[in-house]
C-alpha cells in the first residue's frame, strides 16, 4: 500500500500474489458513494482531508458501543504498538552510533 499526503482521497494497492499481466498498483478512490463511510459526506468528487479521519474515528467507536462490540483498535492494541515503539527506542539508543559531520 502506498498513500501520499498530496492525493489525500486516494489509496495505491498492489497485490503482489496476483500473476505478472494483472500485477501492479491500483487506484482506490474513497469518495465514492458506496465507500462505508461516503454515507455522510457530500457528493463524489468533493474532498476529504485529514482531519476528517477524527470524524469517522468518533463515529466508528460510537457504532461499536451501540452494537456492544469492543471498539478497535482497542486499549489492547494501543499498548502493544507502545512496546514495539518503546523496543524501538531502546534499539536505536544501544545500536546507535553518533558520527560528527566535519565542518
Amino acid at each position: 500500500m502506498a498513500f501520499d499526503l498530496e492525493r489525500l482521497n486516494e489509496l495505491s494497492y498492489h497485490d503482489g500474489t496476483e500473476p505478472g499481466t494483472h500485477a501492479g498498483f491500483r487506484r482506490i478512490l474513497v469518495t465514492e458513494p458506496d465507500h462505508p463511510y461516503l454515507e455522510a459526506w457530500w457528493p463524489p468528487g468533493h474532498g476529504l482531508g485529514y482531519e476528517h479521519t477524527f470524524t469517522h474515528q468518533a463515529r466508528d467507536l460510537v457504532h461499536a458501543i451501540a452494537d456492544g462490540a469492543q471498539p478497535l483498535p482497542s486499549f489492547a492494541d494501543g499498548l502493544q504498538v507502545q512496546r514495539v515503539l518503546a523496543a524501538v527506542e531502546e534499539s536505536a539508543e544501544k545500536n546507535s552510533v553518533y558520527t560528527p559531520i566535519a565542518s
